[in-house]
Formats: C-alpha cells, sequence, structure tokens
C-alpha cells in the first residue's frame, strides 16, 4: 500500500472504546482519526444501559460503601468461577475510579453514582451512569467532547485492510468510501475499538452455538473484523464463548426490561406460569434459560414499587411506551390478561411471598430475604432470550496491548471493548453487569494514553 496521508494514532470504531481511546490521545497532544462505518458514531455501547463500574471512589466512600479494586476483582472472580484473567481483572478494577473521574471531571461526561439496588454479583454499589441510565446518552456526551478535543472522526469509512511488516508492526490501514472510492492512511499506532462479533451468524455458530437461535440485540457492526485481523496477524485470542446474554427483551418489541426489577424481588415464568430458574444469578446467562421455555419466552413479572424504581431508566420508559408493560389490579387479572394458567400463576406468588417471609426455601436457591413481597397492582412484561455482544477476543495486556500466541506485544497495535478479551470468563454466567463498558472506556483510555507515547516513532 501507498499510503494517501499519514495519522499519528488511527482508531477504528467509534463506540465507547474508540472514542475514550480519542480523548485519551488528544488528551496527550497527539493527532488522531477515527474510522467508523457507520452515518452515526454509536456502537454496541449507545445500545447500553451506559453504566460504568467503578471501585474506590470518593462518591463511595462519602456515602459509606465499603469498596476497593481488589474487592471489585474478587467479585468479578466469584462471578467468573476463577475463569477471568486475574492480573486483567484487578487491572481494570484499580484504573476504574480513574476512568470515571477523567470521563466527568476532564471531559464533561455527566456521571454519578447510582443508588437504590446491587447488580448479580456486585458486593457493593459501583455503578455510575448519565442522568438517563442510557448509553445513547453516553455516546452523545463523548461525541461532544471529542469535538471539544479536536478529534478527526470519519464516517461512512469502512476498513478492508490492514497493511503490516512481517513483525506485526502496522504501517497503513485501507478504507472504503460511500461511493466506492479506497483511501489509505498510515500511522505510528493503531487502536481496534470495532466489537466483538455476535452480528455474524457463523461465528456465533462457531463459538456459542447455544445462542445461535437467540434474538441479536446489538450492533450490527459486530461482524467479528477485529477478531480476522487478529488472525491473520497471528494474535493470541481467548473466551471466545464468552458473551453478554439478557434474558429479558421485550418481546415483540426489541427493548430491554433491565435486571433491577428482579433483583428487588420481581420473577420469572414460564407460559405455565411457573418459575423455572432463579432468575437473581445473572441476566446474562438467564438467556439461554428464557430460551429454553416453551416459545422462547417468558413473563417478568413485578409490582407499583419495582415499576417506580424502573421508571428512572429510559429503555424502561421506552417500554412502557411501546406498550410493551401490562398491569392489573390482582393476580386472576394479571392472569387473564398475559394468559398465564390462573391457579399456576397465583401458586407461584404464593411461594415466592413464602420465600419472601423465610418460610420455605427457595426451590431454585434464590434469597429473596430483604425484598419485600410484591403487591398489587401487578405489572408484567413479555420476554425473550437476547444475544447482545460477545466478551471474548484479541488478548491484551494492562495496557490494552494486543498480544502475540507467545504472549509478546505487537509493536503498535491495540484493542479494547468488544475486539478484546473481556473479563466475563468462558461462557455467559460470567458477565457481571458493566463489564462490556468497563472494558470499552478503561481499555480504551489506557490504549489512546499507550498509543500516543508512540506518535512521531522514527520508522
Amino acid at each position: 500500500m501507498t499510503e494517501q496521508m499519514h495519522i499519528p494514532i488511527v482508531i477504528i470504531g467509534a463506540g465507547g472504546t474508540g472514542l475514550c481511546a480519542a480523548l485519551a490521545a488528544a488528551d496527550a497532544g497527539v493527532d488522531v482519526l477515527v474510522l467508523e462505518r457507520d452515518s452515526t458514531p454509536l456502537g454496541s455501547t449507545a445500545m447500553s444501559t451506559g453504566l460504568i463500574p467503578a471501585s474506590g471512589t470518593p462518591e463511595q466512600a462519602a456515602q459509606g460503601i465499603v469498596d476497593s479494586p481488589e474487592i471489585f476483582a474478587a467479585d468479578i472472580a466469584a462471578k467468573t468461577k476463577g475463569k477471568a484473567d486475574p492480573a486483567l481483572a484487578l487491572a481494570l478494577a484499580r484504573e476504574s475510579a480513574e476512568t470515571v473521574a477523567w470521563l466527568r471531571d476532564r471531559h464533561g461526561v455527566p456521571l454519578d453514582l447510582v443508588d437504590g439496588f446491587l447488580y448479580p454479583g456486585h458486593s457493593a454499589r459501583r455503578m455510575y451512569g448519565t442522568p438517563s441510565r442510557s448509553g445513547g446518552q453516553l455516546m452523545a456526551c463523548l461525541e461532544e467532547a471529542c469535538a471539544a478535543a479536536g478529534v478527526m472522526i470519519l464516517t461512512q469509512a469502512t476498513v478492508t485492510a490492514l497493511d503490516s511488516d512481517p513483525d506485526g508492526k502496522i504501517r497503513a490501514v485501507r478504507y472504503a468510501r460511500p461511493d466506492g472510492a479506497e483511501e489509505i492512511v498510515g500511522c505510528d499506532a493503531l487502536v481496534l475499538g470495532c466489537s466483538g462479533f455476535a452480528g455474524n451468524p457463523d461465528l456465533v455458530a462457531r463459538y456459542i452455538p447455544e445462542m445461535t437461535a437467540a434474538t441479536f440485540h446489538g450492533h450490527p457492526g459486530n461482524k467479528g473484523d477485529a477478531l480476522r485481523w487478529g488472525d491473520a496477524l497471528g494474535a493470541a485470542t481467548a473466551d471466545l464463548g464468552a458473551y453478554q446474554g439478557h434474558g429479558g427483551l421485550a418481546y415483540g418489541h426489541g427493548i430491554p426490561i433491565l435486571w433491577p426489577l428482579i433483583m428487588e424481588g420481581g420473577f420469572q415464568v414460564n407460559t405455565a406460569g411457573l418459575r423455572f430458574s432463579n432468575e437473581a444469578a445473572g441476566y446474562s446467562e438467564q438467556a439461554a434459560k428464557v430460551n429454553a421455555q416453551p416459545g422462547h419466552v417468558a413473563w417478568s413479572i413485578f409490582d407499583a414499587r419495582l415499576h417506580q424504581l424502573m421508571c428512572a431508566f429510559e429503555d424502561y420508559r421506552d417500554a412502557l411506551s411501546a406498550g410493551a408493560i401490562i398491569t392489573a389490579p390482582n393476580i386472576a387479572e394479571l392472569a387473564a390478561s398475559t394468559r398465564l394458567p390462573a391457579d399456576a400463576l397465583a401458586g407461584t406468588f404464593a411461594a415466592v411471598t413464602q420465600s419472601v417471609n423465610g418460610e420455605t426455601a427457595d426451590a431454585f436457591g434464590r434469597d429473596f430475604s430483604g425484598k419485600p413481597k410484591l403487591a398489587a397492582p401487578y405489572y408484567a412484561a413479555k420476554v425473550t432470550g437476547a444475544l447482545f455482544h460477545t466478551q471474548g477476543g484479541l488478548e491484551v495486556d494492562a495496557n490494552a496491548r494486543v498480544l502475540r500466541q507467545d504472549r509478546t506485544p505487537f509493536p503498535n497495535l491495540f484493542a479494547g471493548g468488544g475486539a478484546a478479551r473481556g473479563i466475563s470468563g468462558s461462557g455467559a454466567d460470567g458477565y457481571l453487569a458493566g463489564n462490556g463498558l468497563l472494558t470499552a472506556t478503561t481499555l480504551g483510555r489506557l490504549a489512546g494514553t499507550a498509543a500516543a507515547r508512540m506518535a512521531d516513532t522514527p520508522t
């Protein structure tokens, strides 16, 4: 390839990873170009709740919350059953507070500590989000910060090939424009922020066969490009069977019914009106459990208290507007509205109430203690299990440098977010809420910082 221009740092993908990498590079005074295939920067981040976990923060301390990177890393190890890379997990946990402070204080992203509930696997309240608790708002803030920092974002630019030396050093990137023209940009360092492969049915069938028939609710650009380029270079990969699923995608509406309503006392039943799992174990692994039910559907059952809690989330408000939420004054009418067997549903309510009251142990091992029993009026949402995004990918070190199969780093190649191996272990049950955005934002920041140090180095 003969380059047509040279930019010190090129970033592929204008999602959370790419924009954080761009901001970090700009902070270091280095020119950066972000290449995005879509007409608008969105990525998987825009489809998330926009919540980023951070441990050992001043806000936690002010509220008397006991937390630290070591506690956070222990939570990750427990949720993944020790299958996540412990060094990477601890490194990200240690950087998490800095990432949130950097986004908020330096770049004006309005992040605050989320109150009121814990997500599955987290032992402390450590989630930070924008006011609307939406990934769309987070992405809008990141895009505004990039504009203020003078970051160049070129949309409708689809990367088609990487040019590298025999030692794996990236020299240039080729990309296509909407009119079919191909352009080439040289670089001193390259950051892969172009997400995973959940939108590639062949790769899903190969690495995550249990989710082959699941609804894909992720960014359509998740085609596995980073994995393909990494394989061609001889990069190491890991945990390719890891993914974030969700057991609460509103059936027929494509809107996530988020998990606080479950964690604070709601439950799920199948079309027979019966519970079928410990819903509080995690929303990611719940996807396959829901899809194993008749019709691949379930009903999330909750009440007015939980309805009010959920109204803080933009996704839930969207579900309300779309008519995805049913309400009824009593159990009998809820059964009629959902077409669930009335006797079975009443029996399920009674069993849950007994568990809440401590009268019987839950048949699925769920701990309902400390949660109020559900009270009329009741609410319900018909849901299915969905595949959101993958969590395995290219192996990286604590500076987001992509590793060869011998564990040595490539000279100038970085990755984060869905392009990189995450900290969710090897399946669905290791996904801890916020893992995706933790690796996107923090690995993005680290990648941009490290890449900036390579700018204008002799070639």
